[in-house]
């Protein structure tokens, strides 16, 4: 009889310990989701760095938080961090396979790295999750032009552009494609088409411009490849500008 007492002071005395083992939990997943929140406040206002240091401290806290590495993947990937970036998603897909986004933004790690076939293997895992989205078909058919594969990049563009009509950067790249696959009256279609909605989009110029070159109207070309040199951007069209203008200058010495 003396022995029941302590028999129940020992479970009393278990479950104090399993209250105070779960008790931090909740405050921890809270304080973690506070640092993600702001996380995600520094990548949207493009402070890639505080971003990775704001999702590390959220995963300290909660190390199952698949989102945080997610979005520490695209931290990485905006910095150019491929290797990063690609052990994040890595991660991120152990927690959850069906995560559209992370196959996503670790295809275009792939990518950027030109590792085509593993971005294009995770842009078509990405679409079983996620089938109506247009950016996957567009940059899946980006690695498709990247490779040369110009009638498939053709096909993605075209599932793209079913989701979302007349999205210039969509006609943009189809011009490219239509011009690669030799569909030229195509590609020059699609080049106006862009220009109508964004009369600011610089590389629709140099694809015009390529067009009118390739149908022989030397005037209109020259014309479109002098818009692009006036309007293209130093840093991110580098090397379309330099072949813009050596193309410029072989028709003007014609």
């Amino acid at each position: 009889m003396k022995k029941i007492p302590l028999v129940i002071l020992s479970v009393y005395g278990w479950l104090a310990v399993i209250l105070v083992g779960l008790a931090p939990a909740a405050p921890s997943r809270d304080a973690a989701k506070v640092h993600f929140s702001q996380g995600v406040a520094a990548l949207s206002q493009g402070h890639h760095g505080e971003a990775v240091e704001k999702f590390t401290e959220a995963l300290k806290l909660d190390p199952e938080l698949t989102e945080a590495y997610i979005n520490r993947g695209i931290a990485h990937l905006k910095m150019e961090q491929y290797v990063e970036a690609v052990t994040d998603l890595d991660q991120a897909l152990e927690l959850d396979h069906q995560a559209a986004e992370a196959y996503y933004n670790r295809a275009l790690a792939y990518s950027r790295q030109g590792l085509y076939d593993k971005a294009l293997a995770d842009y078509t895992q990405a679409l079983k999750y996620a089938p109506k989205d247009w950016q996957i078909y567009y940059n899946r058919g980006n690695t498709y032009l990247d490779m040369n594969r110009s009638q498939d990049a053709l096909n993605d563009y075209q599932r793209a552009l079913k989701i979302r009509p007349h999205a210039p950067e969509i006609l943009h790249n189809r011009a490219q494609a239509y011009l690669h696959l030799g569909e030229t009256d195509l590609a020059l279609e699609d080049a106006d088409a862009v220009l109508e909605a964004t009369p600011n989009f610089a590389r629709a110029y140099y694809t015009k411009a390529q067009a009118l070159d390739k149908l022989g109207k030397k005037p209109a070309a020259l014309a479109a490849y002098r818009e692009f040199l006036r309007m293209g951007n130093p840093t991110q069209d580098a090397d379309l500008l330099r072949k813009a203008l050596a193309r410029l200058k072989a028709l003007e010495e014609k």
